[in-house]
């Protein structure tokens, strides 16, 4: 299963933690995963290539893990894109629990 934190200050999001794999199929077939991942990488590059907002990333690909963190303030254009991210999640969440869950961790 693929668990997706996403890190909210507030009414702002500040960042995610993605971990884990679906294990709707077999590697390399698995759409779920293949889902989660576009959504996640197209938006740290996006946030990235659009914004001068500054983030700490932390990738393990041992644990299929991403860990996305603002390090001080998020503008506009970078909290749009998270609030993306997090609208695509959904969707595919509600689709099916089974694959991915999504939770939600206030933090400072």
């Amino acid at each position: 299963m693929i668990r997706v934190t996403v890190y909210k200050r507030g009414n702002e999001i500040t960042g995610f933690h993605s971990e884990g794999h679906a294990g709707y199929a077999d590697e390399g077939s698995d759409i779920y995963c293949a889902a989660v991942s576009v959504l996640v990488i197209n938006t740290i590059n996006s946030i990235e290539r659009f914004t001068d907002d500054s983030f700490t990333e932390e990738v393990s690909e041992d644990d299929a893990a991403i860990v996305f963190k603002s390090n001080g303030a998020v503008s506009h254009d970078a909290e749009l894109l998270l609030q993306s991210l997090v609208s695509g999640l959904t969707d595919l969440s509600k689709e099916n629990a089974t694959y991915l869950t999504l939770s939600f961790e206030e933090v400072q």
